[in-house]
């Protein structure tokens, strides 16, 4: 594992090459990343359903859900959670201006959307892994617990979601080598999802799961988006983006 302001330089540089990629190549990873966190949130779902809460269906289910990281930051694909703190890092460090920052993640966050409610209706509805009795129950459940949050609350879920996501990304660019990086990622993915943090991507696979089930709304779909998305920002840009760079800036002079 490199040091801080190691990775603070290859954070930069990442969230560089992120904005810069062409204009195809962001939704085509863009949709990657989406359907890669729907399908983890999709086994999380199919493992946690089938065991009694007795034996540890949270914990178990939480330690699936990390595969879609893992093949985003190992295989190639763009999740604007993990742009919201590696590409804020470029604009602190006035690597790109901010308006870049936030046209990066509207588009990568409609492809994100767009591959997670389409891996909802065609993996799980179409194809029944989300129809069945025990399944269908659990997903409405799941869905219900966040949409019931208030404003203030999903916003703060938000924030303690897309710290540990941004220190997953952040961890995973230290590490030198798979091994380190799958470690790297799995642990904070897995406390994140264990806990019961909100991810605005993660949401946008279940809770259209449970709309295609007949278990909630699309309004309420929204209303529960606009404050977990702000929290991740502020999770992955403030609280790890902005303090990393402010605690470690000095190295890049």
């Amino acid at each position: 594992m490199t040091n801080p302001e190691v990775i603070l330089q290859t954070s930069i540089e990442k969230g560089v090459s992120k904005v810069n990629k062409p204009w195809l190549a962001k939704w085509l990873l863009g949709f990657v990343g989406g359907a890669m966190i729907a399908l983890g949130f999709l086994a999380d779902i199919r493992v946690s359903a089938a065991i009694p809460a007795s034996g540890g269906s949270t914990l178990i289910g939480a330690s699936v859900f990390p595969i879609g990281l893992i093949v985003i930051l190992l295989a190639g694909g763009e999740l604007v959670t993990g742009n919201m703190m590696a590409v804020s890092t470029a604009a602190f460090a006035k690597r790109l201006k901010w308006p870049a920052f936030w046209k990066n993640l509207a588009i990568i966050t409609v492809a994100n959307v767009i591959a997670a409610v389409a891996v909802a209706f065609f993996f799980g509805h179409f194809v029944g892994l989300t129809h069945s009795a025990v399944f269908k129950t659990a997903v409405i459940t799941m869905a219900q617990a966040k949409i019931q949050a208030s404003f203030w609350q999903s916003l703060v879920s938000g924030i303690g979601c897309n710290w540990f996501v941004g220190l997953a990304v952040w961890l995973s660019f230290g590490a030198k080598d798979a091994a380190g990086k799958l470690l790297g990622i799995w642990f904070p993915i897995m406390i994140f999802v264990a806990t019961g943090f909100q991810h605005s991507i993660a949401n946008a696979f279940l809770i259209p799961a449970a709309i295609f089930e007949g278990g909630a709304t699309w309004s309420q779909f929204a209303m529960n988006l606009v404050p977990v998305y702000l929290g991740n920002i502020i999770g992955g840009a403030i609280f790890v983006g902005a303090l990393y760079y402010y605690s470690y800036r000095q190295a890049l002079k």
